[in-house]
C-alpha cells in the first residue's frame, strides 16, 4: 500500500510519479508492506482510523546531534579535573595499546563522531486517547524525531 501525504506544486513532482499518483503530487509518498483492506485509491487516512487502547509501532528519524564527541556519544566520563590534567577532561582516553589489536586501534572502538539522525521504531506504545476533530493521537511513549518531524504509526 503507498500513502502520500501533503500535497506538492506539480511542477516541483517529476513525470513518472505524476502518472504513478494520477496527476497528483505529494511531498511525501512512502510504501508500506501490508493489505489496503477496505481503503480504495484516493481515501483519506485520519487519526480516528486507531481506536483507544490499540498497541502501535512508530518509526522517525531521530534527532540529529552532528559531530560529538565521547561524552555525549558513549556516556564516557571524561578524565579527572585535577593532579595535572589540563585540557583532558571531556577526551576518551587510551585507544590502542600492546593487547589483542597489537599495537593498532580495535574495530568497533567508540570514538567521536557523527550522533542521531538514524531511522528508530518503538515497538508496543499505547493509544491513549484519540481527537477527531483535531486530528490528534495521544500516545504513551517516547516517539524518536525533533518536534514537527514526519512520523509513521502503524498498528499491530
Amino acid at each position: 500500500m503507498q500513502v502520500g501525504f501533503e500535497e506538492q506544486k506539480l511542477a516541483r513532482v517529476n513525470k513518472p510519479e505524476l502518472g504513478h499518483t494520477k496527476g497528483v503530487g505529494y511531498k511525501f509518498l512512502k510504501e508500506f508492506k501490508m493489505e489496503a483492506g477496505d481503503l480504495e485509491v484516493g481515501s483519506t487516512i485520519t487519526a480516528d482510523t486507531f481506536s483507544e487502547g490499540d498497541t502501535v509501532v512508530i518509526s522517525s528519524t531521530s534527532k540529529g546531534h552532528g559531530f560529538s564527541g565521547v561524552v555525549k556519544r558513549h556516556g564516557f566520563h571524561g578524565g579527572p579535573r585535577s593532579h595535572g590534567q589540563k585540557h583532558s577532561e571531556r577526551e576518551a582516553g587510551s585507544i590502542g595499546g600492546g593487547g589483542r589489536a597489537g599495537g593498532r586501534v580495535a574495530k568497533g572502538m567508540r570514538m567521536a563522531g557523527r550522533m542521531g539522525n538514524d531511522r528508530v521504531t518503538i515497538k508496543n506504545l499505547k493509544v491513549l486517547k484519540i481527537n477527531a476533530a483535531t486530528g490528534e493521537m495521544i500516545i504513551s511513549g517516547a516517539i524518536p524525531g525533533a518536534p514537527g518531524a514526519l512520523v509513521e504509526i502503524l498498528s499491530m
